[in-house]
């Protein structure tokens, strides 16, 4: 049997020197194919410039966005009077460029919030002074004006002029009171840190505060691991409590406030709320006397936008956005509110388009764009342009448009994926290229779409790859038996014969809104072009993914036909897929896998026990499995309460277990605070008393991302390998 055995894997190794180079997972894991990025670009307000950390981290450069060539230098660690740092991590300017914020120390707490350590910086005069000595901070906010700064530190708001700090608020606790922050599930579900707003004098500032002394706590258990090690629990493991509130459980009491700098006075606004309602966004405008505040109720179905006066409290509706299902949350950060009139995403006639208002909440216009608007890069009110993102050719690509009130022009071509970063006058953008089968080339464009400059286009991993003899991607579509036509994409080996029959994995996330199958470098179960798939395809296996019901890129009925039944009709057409490629002559149908990560796992347990026996192997990381174990903004956006949506619930991989069909591994960090390992400890639980065999993995100390050290090396490995040994 030795023998066989390395007579097998001689034969192996002579196949992949034929087809090319072969991949190491060590190799990928490393990042040695990541493509190279453009980040930390940061646009000047109203000028043709952007600011940059050089390549160096030791400086802030302004260049220009037309020729590349460097302005000025803004910051330079060697170059400061009063304090001095050596190092830092990121920065924040003022909007007419005066002033910089620097960020060093940062720590993460959760996916958008951490506390850092700030430095004020004069551009002009050079001189940099720490923001504080009391503390690390969050969220520091400069005033319209660039004279004062507030930021969160212990939960409670300060204000500092740059020579003293006054604390506006002294009810802040941990796990109790949160002033200025989201707490974690508005953080998490809303996608913002910040809950800040100062007024257009800079006269007052306003902000949302969180009561979730009701909210339960969850626990998880920390051990000292490694990468990083945790000291203080070497002999014993320790806990990390905090507020999650669960589906159909108490949220944090959310109330508006508002704090006179001159008088000290703060008093709390007076905003119509429903008790158990949302306030997810806080704006400054241009006027002094207005700020505006976003509620939203616990179905989410219905979005208003008041008017709030922060000198008495008082609150005025301008804009109520309603939809029988739900308002996405996406939408809501595409929202422009201007001078005279308010932008508003919306997709109340079956895909997101843009709606014009006049500030008061008149209705003016539709915009006439020509297809789904994806994301909103910016509004001129004085030209009444709109700059977005839309999709292109296919619900798959991606293209970048200007419209007015009467036009609408596509500035790159619809084929590909294109996103950009305009400047702060509109003049020109950094556009970002991809597709499936080529990495980003970055290039500046002036507003008309007309090339100016290549920045950046990645030439030297398209060399590195042409050595793996990778097929490109193929896309392609077919209709289940329910007459639906669905998306995906395949990953085939490159010594592919179509008189062959092949096993496959099926990738896959099907959360709501949400695309894999697209035409974009992002692509691919681990992104990167796909190079874990390629790792698979290299050891004879054909990957595949398709985007079932509740996905993005194809308008509101196919996206929210999942509503109050999320699991069933994705777990459905997961199951018609594997049905569909056993009928291909090339496909071995008895040997089909499936895996997917967070929600994805969710389906890849709902898939593998939807009663139809297609899935001989699966893998399931971090998978929620019972919708009543998750968050309460996130689950009851798609499910209401389970209360409400008995049935609804009902639908989970938990009540399938005794169905479940094929070899099953689960993985999970112990320490994730978005799916909790609950999910996984009850879940398995089911399976033993469903008499099930499967295997589970756990990792010591990991969220939700499952990386540090050698960690996602291994995670991966164990992926590849549950694969190869049972398909």
């Amino acid at each position: 049997m030795k023998r066989f055995l390395l007579m097998c894997a001689a034969v192996l190794t002579a196949t992949l020197l034929n087809a090319g180079d072969s991949i190491s997972l060590k190799a990928f894991t490393d990042g040695e194919f990541a493509a190279k990025r453009i980040s930390g670009m940061t646009p000047i307000s109203g000028t043709s410039e952007f600011a940059q950390i050089s390549g160096d981290g030791k400086q802030i450069v302004a260049f220009s966005f037309k020729t590349g060539k460097q302005t000025k230098v803004l910051f330079d660690v060697n170059d400061t009077k009063g304090a001095k740092i050596d190092v830092f991590d990121d920065y924040e300017m003022t909007d007419n460029g005066k002033f910089l914020l620097i960020e060093t120390n940062y720590k993460r707490i959760y996916r958008r919030s951490f506390t850092a350590d700030y430095y004020i910086y004069n551009v002009e005069t050079k001189n940099l002074k720490k923001l504080s000595e009391n503390g690390s901070e969050q969220i520091p906010t400069f005033s319209p004006d660039g004279k004062k700064i507030a930021f969160v530190r212990k939960n409670n708001i300060f204000i500092t002029d740059g020579n003293g700090e006054k604390q506006i608020t002294t009810d802040g606790e941990f796990n109790k009171i949160i002033n200025g922050l989201p707490d974690w599930v508005n953080e998490e579900e809303f996608s913002f840190n910040n809950a800040l707003a100062w007024s257009a004098d800079s006269k007052t500032l306003s902000w949302i505060k969180y009561d979730e002394s009701k909210v339960k706590t969850y626990s998880l258990q920390m051990f000292k691991g490694s990468n990083p090690e945790l000291d203080e629990y070497s002999d014993y493991p320790g806990l990390y409590s905090y507020k999650y509130p669960k589906a159909g459980q108490d949220n944090s009491k959310v109330s508006a406030w508002s704090y006179d700098l001159a008088s000290g006075k703060t008093i709390q606004y007076s905003l119509p709320l429903d008790s158990d309602g949302y306030i997810p966004r806080i704006r400054t405008t241009n006027d002094a006397a207005r700020i505006v505040l976003f509620t939203m109720n616990r179905h989410q179905n219905s979005l208003k936008i008041y008017a709030a006066n922060p000198a008495d409290g008082s609150c005025k509706l301008i804009l109520e956005e309603t939809n029988p299902k739900y308002v996405k949350e996406e939408a809501m950060e595409g929202i422009v509110i201007g001078k005279k009139r308010i932008l508003l995403p919306s997709d109340r006639d079956g895909i997101m388009s843009l709606y014009l208002y006049d500030i008061n909440g008149k209705l003016l216009g539709k915009y006439p764009t020509k297809r789904e608007v994806t994301d909103v890069y910016g509004y001129d009110e004085n030209s009444g342009k709109a700059y977005i993102q839309t999709v292109g050719a296919t619900p798959m690509d991606r293209t970048v448009s200007i419209v007015s009130p009467k036009s609408s022009n596509d500035i790159t071509g619809l084929e590909g994926w294109n996103s950009a970063r305009f400047s702060g006058d509109y003049q020109y953008f950094l556009n970002t290229w991809s597709d499936a089968n080529h990495p980003y080339v970055y290039t500046i464009k002036d507003n008309s779409g007309k090339k100016i400059r290549e920045v950046l286009n990645n030439n030297e991993l398209v060399e590195k790859l042409s050595k793996f003899n990778l097929r490109p991607k193929e896309f392609f579509k077919f209709k289940t038996s329910e007459g639906v036509e669905l998306n995906g994409w395949m990953v085939k080996p490159a010594d592919f014969d179509a008189n062959k029959k092949y096993p496959v994995v099926m990738f896959q996330y099907s959360g709501p809104g949400n695309q894999q199958v697209i035409n974009n470098w992002g692509v691919g179960s681990m992104g990167n072009g796909g190079m874990y798939d390629y790792y698979f395809a290299q050891h004879g296996y054909i990957v595949v993914c398709v985007d079932g019901r509740g996905t993005g890129g194809r308008g509101a009925d196919f996206e929210k036909c999942t509503y109050l039944k999320i699991g069933d009709l994705e777990s459905k057409d997961q199951v018609e897929t594997a049905i569909w490629l056993g009928k291909q002559s090339y496909i071995d149908s008895t040997r089909i896998g499936i895996w997917g990560w967070s929600y994805g796992g969710f389906n890849t347990l709902m898939s593998m026990s939807e009663g139809r026996p297609v899935f001989k192997a699966g893998v399931a990381v971090a998978p929620p499995t019972n919708w009543k174990f998750y968050d309460t903004i996130y689950t009851e956006r798609y499910m209401r309460t389970p209360k409400e949506n008995h049935d609804g619930y009902a639908i989970n991989p938990i009540n399938r277990a005794k169905a479940l069909h094929g070899k099953l591994l689960i993985c999970h960090g112990v320490a994730d605070d978005n799916v909790h390992p609950q999910n996984t400890f009850e879940y398995a639980e089911a399976l033993v008393q469903a008499d099930k065999d499967f295997k589970e993995n756990y990792y010591t100390n990991r969220n939700h991302s499952i990386y540090g050290g050698n960690t996602r090396n291994h995670l991966l490995r164990q992926v590849s390998e549950w694969f190869f040994e049972n398909l």
